[in-house]
């Protein structure tokens, strides 16, 4: 009976524990910031490795095209005729195939434009008013005249907007190909008045035209493992997926014409007089500097003649996503040879007189330090040549061809700012060849993938052009102003092309900036190269998708990423580290009033047992240097010998730094002592700091100066939007904008 009693009493009073213990929380989730990405990427499988490599199975399509293509320079119109071979190399079957019709954005039809916000302007030049609110509109978009397959039989086919869908009389299976023909026309648009990436330019004291042309032809969509058809509408801003093919091109021009085109023209001496033949082999084997082709008299002759008579031009392209191509009697054509490990590429210009003398002094020498500087970081460039094309309010890139936009005003004067951004236009369009031309991402869904680590490249490439260039993207402050913005206009860089508020800034600058952190701040240039090298290589002429950028990086790096990832390319989270508290610490062997003997404490162990060196936050008359610690100083000389003890440090000021993060962005702490003599030291703590506690972290600093100044950031390299917080003592700063001013 008493054992039953006391059971009882036990458990009443355990009863009685619980309802009067403090309630316990209720769990969490992970929460932490370094967890890894299993929710947010892919998962891997056989076409995509977990490594970021292609797999055993990985596949992809291929489109080969045979076109006849003739420009109406009169009318501005352009006709053509294709025949594409499709190689099914899926391993599935395939019911229809998907054509994208881009120039059907220009459709008097069209939704695109249906689809944007409209208000009305306090202002209108007269033009501008006619074309919004007068005119009936440009009659583009691609006239179809038939589809018709290899014997000649029309087949079905259904156009929504952009995109044709061609069904198939039986399914094309897995490892068959299957060829059609396709007849079309469209009116070319004049891009400068109602824009787009193509078209033509007017130039009114002479009458002449000067035509850069591309989604000038139906063009086959991607199929791949990720999505099966890659068909979402062309709305304008995402650009385009294309698989890999062979072309072979002819064009039909007014016979005083000059042209450039994607691939190797295979009639040189049916096109050009036999003196500039000779030109251009002369420039094949010049390598230090540019040889005129065609002189500016012989373009300026030219644009006088309107000649009636036809030339065509004969293209074949090997291996490449897309063709494009440049026609004018107007061009001046110059071009260099550039020398690559184990090949040589040619370097071309073609520019209107317009645009002398800049661009003879600087635009084909712009495109050889562009293939040379890429090639170095990635592969060596495989495509015959690079050619950049001088057509105003452009900036836009096709296998072995840009446009690029600069030239001196009417007075033959050049600004600083026309000059490097004429340059940097053709570093970055010329870059395009390695991405996307080569690896070959899908601008459709990401444009990051290749806008963004092309403007990293290109910052690398005009670091390396001049001295001291004033790069417009790619260091970490130049973001700043985007990343401190309002929050309701900040995208994920993870965002569908269509959906990105203040495009340039997240498709271009924001990732270009965290490539340049990655391999400044977190891996070092030795780790970043070698690991951005490997995924260019793996990828290159295949289709790559996000993770398996992310991933590459990763492996070949053996550098856990996954927190930059998650928070740079998948949220807006920002960079904001400070300095919280800085307390200074002094030592002796006088155990100070009120502080714990720690040699009588409870439950430690012998080892805690004193007499010990106590640190103090605050000076006192006991306060001594280390060195004369008298414990410190028994104990150095009955461990280390004379030659070791003068290696020793002699440390006599201390301080435990505790740093915050407003900011959710993790980063390294990059830290900067300054001593009472002007010297400073600096210090590097790794992201992993922050990793029990993602908001503080501190660290002690003993030093045998005294600190008179604590920085965080003192380069500026992490993107950190608001430096007021990163000083001790606190520093007035005017703004947090002015910090970046010339930066």
């Amino acid at each position: 009976m008493k054992k039953i009693l006391y059971l009882l009493a036990v458990l009443a009073t355990a009863q009685l524990s619980a309802q009067d213990a403090p309630k316990k929380e209720k769990g969490h989730y992970d929460t932490n910031r370094f967890s890894q990405m299993y929710d947010l990427m892919a998962t891997p499988n056989s076409y995509r490795t977990a490594s970021g490599a292609p797999g055993p199975d990985y596949y992809q399509q291929q489109a080969d095209y045979k076109m006849d293509i003739e420009l109406d320079d009169k009318n501005t119109k352009l006709y053509g005729t294709e025949t594409i071979t499709y190689h099914n190399n899926a391993p599935e079957d395939l019911e229809y195939l998907w054509v994208q019709l881009d120039q059907n954005r220009r459709s008097r039809t069209s939704q695109s434009p249906l689809a944007e916000n409209q208000h009305i302007g306090k202002a209108y030049k007269a033009d501008n008013f006619s074309r919004s609110f007068m005119e009936e509109g440009f009659d583009g978009g691609f006239k179809i005249e038939y589809v018709k397959d290899a014997s000649g039989k029309p087949l079905r086919y259904v156009v929504n907007e952009t995109m044709m869908r061609i069904d198939l009389p039986q399914p094309l299976k897995s490892g068959e190909t299957v060829s059609f023909s396709i007849k079309w026309w469209y009116n070319i648009n004049n891009y400068r008045k109602i824009g787009g990436r193509s078209g033509y330019e007017h130039f009114d004291k002479d009458g002449n035209n000067l035509y850069v042309i591309a989604q000038f032809y139906p063009r086959m969509a991607v199929y791949n493992d990720v999505e099966g058809w890659q068909n979402m509408q062309f709305w304008g801003a995402g650009e385009f997926a294309l698989p890999f093919g062979n072309f072979e091109v002819n064009i039909t021009v007014p016979a005083d014409h000059v042209m450039e085109a994607t691939g190797e023209l295979s009639n040189r001496e049916d096109v050009f007089t036999r003196e500039q033949v000779k030109r251009y082999e002369q420039a094949t084997k010049s390598f230090d500097k540019p040889v005129v082709i065609v002189t500016q008299q012989e373009a300026e002759a030219a644009e006088k003649g309107f000649s009636d008579k036809k030339k065509t031009w004969k293209y074949k392209a090997v291996n490449v996503r897309d063709f494009a191509f440049s026609t004018s009697r107007k061009f001046i054509y110059d071009a260099m040879a550039v020398q690559l490990s184990g090949k040589t590429a040619m370097a071309v210009s073609l520019y209107p007189k317009e645009s002398n003398p800049l661009w003879g002094d600087r635009s084909t020498r712009v495109v050889a330090h562009t293939i040379k500087t890429y090639s170095k970081y990635t592969f060596d460039y495989p495509y015959p040549k690079a050619v950049s094309v001088s057509a105003e309010d452009q900036g836009m890139e096709y296998p072995m061809i840009c446009w690029n936009y600069g030239r001196p005003d009417a007075n033959g004067f050049v600004s600083e700012r026309i000059k490097y951004g004429m340059t940097s236009v053709i570093i970055h369009e010329v870059g395009h060849n390695f991405f996307p031309m080569i690896v070959n991402s899908d601008e459709r869904q990401w444009t990051w993938m290749d806008e963004g680590l092309n403007t990293f490249l290109e910052y690398l490439t005009e670091q390396e052009f001049e001295k001291d260039y004033p790069s417009h993207r790619g260091p970490a402050a130049k973001i700043v102003p985007y990343m401190s913005g309002d929050q309701n206009f900040l995208a994920p860089i993870m965002t569908n092309s269509e959906l990105i508020y203040q495009f340039g800034s997240n498709a271009y600058a924001k990732p270009a900036t965290g490539l340049n952190m990655l391999r400044e701040v977190v891996m070092g240039h030795e780790l970043f190269d070698y690991a951005f090298k490997t995924y260019a290589n793996r990828w290159k002429f295949k289709h790559p998708t996000p993770e398996d950028f992310f991933r590459t990086m990763e492996d070949a790096s053996s550098v856990d990423l996954d927190w930059f990832w998650r928070g740079w390319f998948y949220s807006t989270d920002y960079v904001d580290i400070g300095i919280e508290d800085v307390k200074e610490f002094y030592v002796t062997d006088d155990r100070p009033e009120g502080m714990e003997d720690y040699s009588v404490r409870k439950g430690r162990f012998d080892r805690d047992k004193g007499p010990f060196v106590y640190m103090v936050d605050e000076k006192s008359k006991k306060t001594k240097k280390a060195e004369d610690i008298k414990l410190l100083k028994n104990y150095i000389d009955d461990n280390f010998s004379a030659a070791e003890k003068a290696q020793l440090k002699k440390p006599s000021y201390f301080y435990e730094v505790t740093f915050n993060k407003p900011g959710d962005m993790l980063m390294p702490i990059l830290v900067r002592l300054t001593f009472e003599d002007g010297t400073t030291e600096d210090y590097k703590f790794p992201v992993q700091i922050w990793r029990k506690n993602n908001q503080t972290a501190a660290r002690v600093f003993a030093t045998e100066k005294q600190v008179t100044k604590i920085i965080v950031d003192p380069e500026l390299l992490t993107a950190d939007i608001d430096v007021t917080n990163n000083s001790w003592p606190k520093e007035e700063v005017q703004s947090k904008f002015d910090q970046f001013e010339g930066k």
